[in-house]
């Protein structure tokens, strides 16, 4: 089995646990370009002690390259976990993260969440270079 197998795509406007990546779709070469992504843009996903995305990394695959690389790792920690129980606690965080980036290719952006209960999900954008 290969980790590919493991991962689950679909159309994040239907789907809640599909990270989102919002980006332009031209950008020009060597100047910064903010890039969020999130899970449950379109369909909230639970963000409870039982059903939470823990993680989402972000990557960059340049079109002319194998290979793809890592830009941002972003982990989500708080959950509502308490001394007092479940759901109890006083602080939750949100599966969103930002990082600001310079290409010098036209490429496509991959996103990967981890959601504790259903796995992992994968979404993509591409980006070109204004020429």
């Amino acid at each position: 089995m290969k980790l590919a197998d493991l991962v689950q795509s679909a159309d994040w406007k239907a789907e809640k646990h599909v990270p989102v990546i919002e980006a332009p779709d031209k950008v020009k070469a060597g100047e910064k370009v903010t890039v969020e992504v999130c899970v449950g843009k379109e369909i909230a996903h639970p963000n409870t002690t039982e059903h939470h995305i823990r993680w989402i990394k972000l990557y960059f695959k340049p079109d002319n390259s194998k290979f793809a690389y890592e830009i941002a790792a972003f982990e989500f920690s708080a959950h509502g976990e308490s001394v007092e129980g479940a759901n109890k606690g006083p602080v939750y965080s949100e599966p969103v993260g930002k990082a600001v980036v310079k290409l010098s290719a036209s490429g496509t952006f991959v996103a990967e969440a981890y959601c504790n209960i259903h796995g992992l999900w994968e979404g993509s954008k591409g980006v070109s270079i204004e020429e």
